[in-house]
């Protein structure tokens, strides 16, 4: 009996011997090999307001120049001339031959000013895609998950106009508005009927609301269509890398969520088209070596 008891804890000591080494902070030769974090692969647009001095033809030469795979495309809000360009001049064949010839894809129509109907069926044209709308007024707190009901209802002839041309609706967070907290993103997450609406999530809004980003990025998980890499900084700052924001969790949330679209480095303002381009080129760096260390080995913590 006293063998088979000590045979028992020995199985038992050799069974916990991983973790207890882990625990203390064993030596490399004695350790388990640390594990790797999930591959996911990150894909980068940007947005053709950057450049919206340029022509469309221009703003992609400059995007594509720069390494990025994809573009998203504004209609006309601060003036941005680009997607009414495309719908008055280029027309789907236009677009999907001036794409091909920089090798860029399509991330979004961000179609704050005109709305998505205008566009839908462009967008469908061109092969489908991503359309990025804001919500609606912010309301009180015990009426959220009413008035998130019936925005969501009121959806439903756009999320019928995108099934029809191939899209999605991604409907972006905005401080004072009925999409701008947690709670709200979880309502939405609640309510929502359809895999064509989902959330295009800006993180400069929730900075200036003291929201974590990367809760809301578990919060939305599979709802989540379109991230804009931008945080609540002035002027060039609130780009990537550029700004003090270190991204690197935000990166990693959306890795767990194994987020499927384009993360998109974006500012409001305008410092002209050579300034515009280096800190592009910033950004871009900043989320490669974010990505990077998504593969960095880590080791469990001693107690």
């Amino acid at each position: 009996m006293d063998c088979l008891i000590n045979r028992r804890r020995f199985l038992e000591l050799v069974g916990t011997a991983p973790a207890f080494l882990t625990l203390q902070g064993a030596s490399a030769g004695d350790a388990p090999k640390p594990a790797l974090a999930p591959a996911w692969q990150m894909h980068l647009s940007t947005s053709s307001i950057h450049f919206s001095e340029l022509p469309i033809e221009k703003a992609c030469e400059w995007i594509a120049g720069l390494g990025f795979e994809a573009i998203d495309i504004w209609s006309a809000h601060e003036g941005c001339p680009h997607l009414d360009d495309v719908a008055s001049r280029l027309g789907p064949d236009g677009l999907k031959g001036l794409l091909e010839k920089h090798k860029l894809k399509l991330s979004a129509f961000s179609v704050y000013a005109g709305g998505y109907a205008r566009y839908a069926e462009l967008l469908g044209k061109v092969g489908g895609g991503v359309a990025v709308q804001g919500s609606a007024a912010p309301c009180k707190a015990d009426e959220l998950g009413t008035r998130m009901r019936h925005f969501v209802d009121e959806l439903k002839p756009l999320i019928e106009l995108a099934e029809k041309n191939n899209s999605s609706l991604a409907i972006e967070n905005h401080g004072n508005a009925l999409l701008d907290s947690l709670d709200s993103f979880k309502a939405f997450v609640e309510v929502n009927p359809s895999p064509r609406l989902g959330i295009a999530l800006a993180p400069y809004h929730l900075q200036a609301a003291h929201i974590s980003v990367s809760e809301a990025i578990r919060i939305c998980g599979p709802h989540l269509f379109f991230f804009y890499a931008w945080q609540q900084q002035r002027d060039v700052k609130q780009l990537p890398g550029v700004g003090p924001t270190d991204m690197t969790s935000w990166m990693r949330g959306l890795a767990e969520v194994r987020y499927r679209g384009y993360v998109n480095p974006f500012m409001h303002g305008h410092p002209g088209t050579e300034a515009m381009a280096a800190h592009l080129a910033t950004a871009r760096d900043y989320l490669k070596k974010c990505h990077a260390l998504l593969r960095t080995p880590v080791r469990a913590q001693t107690l």
